[in-house]
């Protein structure tokens, strides 16, 4: 059996009902877009109490197939006004799976700040949240497992989200009890903090629900084989981590640098800011580098990064954030980096969106480029509601309007991921054309050589990694296993069969990722936003990217092959 719970915050009251198995297998980021759209969230301020906050989890969520318990974030956002959903792994959504929970909705305002908890019987209580108000969130995690014991996961919401900055995420627990996995874009924390809900606090119920166990074990087990065997996961992944992709877009020129002015921060020789120089120092130092943010995950990607003394300073450190705290805001020393990292887990926002806000700071003259001082300053300040930290906290585009700057990286509001699109052409497109905002995670084809190919092909590739990346995240899988889970999609269904014990047709994957695709184009459509939204800012089409040359290529009225597939045309 699997189930969805209703919380009616305003009433505090907790509504369950059954979900038939066969929808279970249409979960995450699918069930966020189908509440949202079956809501007509679309009509309602994002910040409102009638905006529902979705929480929903795959198929294999609470078993421990590798990297299939990831948790998507589902609302209508107060940073782009379109659909969001972001995703994030830890322990949250394995937490969420064993207990039978398909997903859940947060509904209306609590009348006072509340900690909710879910228990391993299925009891919920809305318990106040007074002790943890305006705490970072490793002392908040500190007191939420002193308080409930170490069997549990959390979603928390940090200091920035408290006060409605839309830098805010929502962070997960990891593996080891850090708040350090977060559903970061979009926004999110702020709709949960209109919701005043500081934390969801669930017991791991320690049992996965399994219909067929010698099923569901063989096809846990060949897929984690296949993953040991794939050279991509082992070599990179689970060798190196995502940070290695700022080795390659450095050498490829297509790494934000110095808010986008440059793809390349160095010569690749004498490049620091990447996997091949960060992981044999880290390693060197008593640092993890290969690590898992979620249980039974063979990847990984994850790492716990130490000082020169052997302590830790944050876990992880990812490229995304690499590029866009790090190298686009003009540093070149990866320990800065990390300790922004860290405050900017602490304050629970999105590294993507907060590094390319610091840079239009720089980018105004407030200080030279590479001001780690004034970096770290500017993020100290976001912990008190002040002026100035609700200002920074609203994100790119606003501090980019109200700075009156020309060189404000965003699209639909949302701050571009670390792929400049004048060289990183189909991701680049990917980024224009979803729902989502500028998110790489909507499909991103990193490596792809565009400029000797036709155009036909360029967008197909980013139409594939959409449909890709929308099924992959529906199932609560991890993309990272792509390059295994993307070719054998009959082993997914199996692993379905053998959890759920029901039986999916061959072309499954397919029409689940473009179902996803045509639900989130259409909430955008009815919220208001048309192609013209999904044009680059102008300094993309003006300005050539060194070392390549590049200016970018494709506009919306470009793209219309492409609009038809994802409009389901």
């Amino acid at each position: 059996m699997r189930r969805s719970l209703r919380l009616d915050l305003k009433e505090r009251k907790a509504f369950w009902q059954e979900v038939p198995l066969e929808e279970a297998a249409f979960g995450g980021r699918y069930r966020t877009a189908k509440l949202l759209m079956e809501r007509e969230a679309y009509r309602f301020d994002p910040l409102s109490p009638e905006n529902p906050l979705v929480f929903a989890v795959g198929p294999l969520a609470g078993t421990s197939f590798s990297n299939a318990n990831r948790t998507s974030v589902g609302t209508r956002s107060p940073l782009t006004l379109g659909i969001k959903e972001a995703n994030g792994g830890g322990t949250f959504g394995y937490a969420l799976g064993q207990l039978g929970l398909s997903y859940l909705v947060l509904e209306g305002q609590a009348p006072e700040w509340t900690v909710l908890r879910l228990t391993r019987e299925g009891e919920v209580f809305f318990e106040p949240a007074e002790g943890l108000l305006g705490l970072g969130n490793y002392e908040a995690a500190r007191r939420l497992f002193s308080a409930y014991g170490q069997k549990i996961a959390f979603a928390l919401l940090g200091p920035v989200g408290e006060y409605g900055g839309l830098l805010s995420g929502i962070a997960f627990s990891d593996v080891d009890g850090r708040p350090s996995r977060l559903a970061a874009r979009g926004g999110v924390g702020a709709v949960m903090a209109s919701k005043r809900v500081k934390a969801i606090v669930v017991e791991v119920a320690g049992r996965p629900l399994v219909q067929d166990k010698p099923k569901a074990t063989e096809a846990l087990r060949r897929y984690a084989a296949l993953l040991r065997q794939d050279p991509l996961v082992m070599q990179f992944y689970n060798a190196i981590g995502t940070m290695g992709m700022a080795d390659f877009q450095n050498a490829f020129g297509g790494l934000p640098v110095r808010n986008f002015r440059e793809g390349r921060l160095a010569p690749p020789e004498a490049f620091r800011m990447g996997g091949q120089y960060i992981a044999p120092l880290n390693k060197a130092r008593g640092g993890k580098h290969t690590h898992a943010c979620m249980p039974g995950c063979v990847i990984q990607c994850s790492n716990v990064i130490v000082d020169e003394r052997g302590e830790e300073i944050v876990s992880p450190l990812e490229y995304e954030t690499i590029g866009l705290l790090g190298t686009n805001c003009g540093l070149n020393d990866p320990d800065q980096v990390a300790h922004l990292n860290r405050l900017a887990n602490d304050l629970g926002i999105d590294t993507i969106e907060a590094g390319a806000t610091l840079a239009l700071l720089l980018e105004k003259g407030e200080a030279p480029w590479g001001d780690y001082a004034f970096l770290r300053k500017k993020l100290e300040a976001l912990y008190t509601p002040t002026e100035e930290a609700r200002f920074l906290a609203q994100g790119t585009a606003r501090v980019g309007e109200a700075l009156g700057l020309k060189r404000v990286p965003v699209i639909k509001r949302q701050a571009i991921s670390a792929y400049d699109p004048r060289v990183v052409e189909a991701t680049g497109v990917t980024m224009m054309v979803t729902a989502q905002g500028a998110d790489h995670t909507a499909g991103n084809a990193p490596r792809l050589e565009t400029r000797a190919m036709p155009v036909e092909e360029i967008l197909l590739a980013s139409h594939q990694a959409q449909v890709n990346a929308a099924a992959n995240d529906s199932l609560g899988l991890c993309v990272f296993g792509g390059s295994v889970t993307n070719k054998n999609q009959d082993l997914v269904r199996e692993a379905i069969f053998g959890v759920l014990g029901v039986e999916l047709p061959g072309e499954y994957w397919t029409r689940l990722g473009e179902e996803v695709l045509r639900l989130e184009h259409r909430f955008n459509h009815l919220a208001g936003f048309t192609h013209e939204d999904d044009r680059l800012p102008a300094f993309f089409y003006e300005e050539p990217l060194p070392p390549k040359g590049y200016t970018a290529r494709f506009r919306p009225e470009d793209l219309a092959p492409l609009y038809a597939k994802l409009h389901g045309d």
